[in-house]
């Protein structure tokens, strides 16, 4: 076999191997973005899922009965017409009943080399709905939230402000940092490499197990009645004791404290 051929050959299955990638090389100079609008109305207690591959999740609550989507669509490429191109394959799919709002980044399939797509999500959705959200690469934002919330993502930050119902956040090359109103049920907040912070009321109510292999563990201005404390594992009671609590983190410190 000559060495075109043989070139040929071992090209193919690679390109095969590489389908659905999305690899980046060189000056992604060129860009085209476009936005993606939609309204649902939602019964009350029902769930809102977000699904992500790249980009950011921001979902605030607020009053009423509706979630209203926004989703920013961004294409880079080496040029804006290669950008303008690429835009259009990026879909979102939508399952949508009186009880469920589910949006979802499609995967895209095929190979490009020396391009990018993400998508940025703003939400706003009712108080108490049941919100789910999973990305790949990016950070999640949830606010205003006193339904059950789950965010979990791959590389990026998870933050919460003003949540009072369950939670769980995780991530594995990010922080995580989240500020409760009030305590409405079990707490996760898990990292593998970055630091986990826990913002609650002085008078919060709740058991406390709290962990990490390489860092440090905080507890500051709350009533900890302690079972076990040293500098990498904390458990005890917070006041009278409640819902458990439970931090974890790999590389990185455990920071608990009251709210200002």
């Amino acid at each position: 076999m000559g060495s075109r051929a043989f070139r040929a050959a071992f090209a193919l299955p690679l390109v095969l191997a590489l389908a659905g990638c999305e690899i980046s090389v060189g000056n992604l100079a060129g860009r085209a973005t476009d936005e993606w609008t939609r309204s649902y109305p939602l019964a009350a207690g029902g769930e809102l899922q977000v699904g992500n591959q790249n980009g950011t999740v921001d979902i605030e609550g607020t009053d009423g009965t509706t979630v209203e989507v926004r989703a920013e669509r961004i294409a880079k490429a080496a040029t804006d017409a290669g950008a303008r191109e690429l835009l259009p394959r990026i879909k979102i799919d939508e399952n949508v009943s009186a009880n469920l709002v589910s949006i979802e980044t499609e995967k895209m399939e095929g190979f490009m080399l020396g391009a990018a797509v993400e998508v940025r999500y703003h939400v706003k959705a009712p108080r108490g709905a049941i919100v789910s959200v999973t990305l790949g690469n990016g950070r999640i934002s949830l606010t205003g939230l006193n339904g059950k919330v789950t965010a979990h993502t791959s590389n990026g930050a998870v933050t919460g402000a003003q949540l009072s119902g369950p939670v769980d956040a995780e991530t594995t090359n990010g922080a995580v940092r989240v500020d409760l109103s009030a305590i409405g049920g079990p707490v996760t907040l898990r990292t593998t490499n970055g630091g986990v912070r826990l913002t609650l009321p002085r008078t919060a109510n709740a058991d406390l197990e709290a962990s990490c292999v390489n860092g440090g563990i905080n507890v500051s201005g709350l009533t900890l009645q302690a079972s076990e404390q040293s500098r990498r594992r904390v458990a005890g009671k917070l006041n009278a004791g409640g819902p458990l609590v439970s931090l974890h983190t790999t590389n990185g410190g455990i920071q608990v404290e009251s709210a200002k």
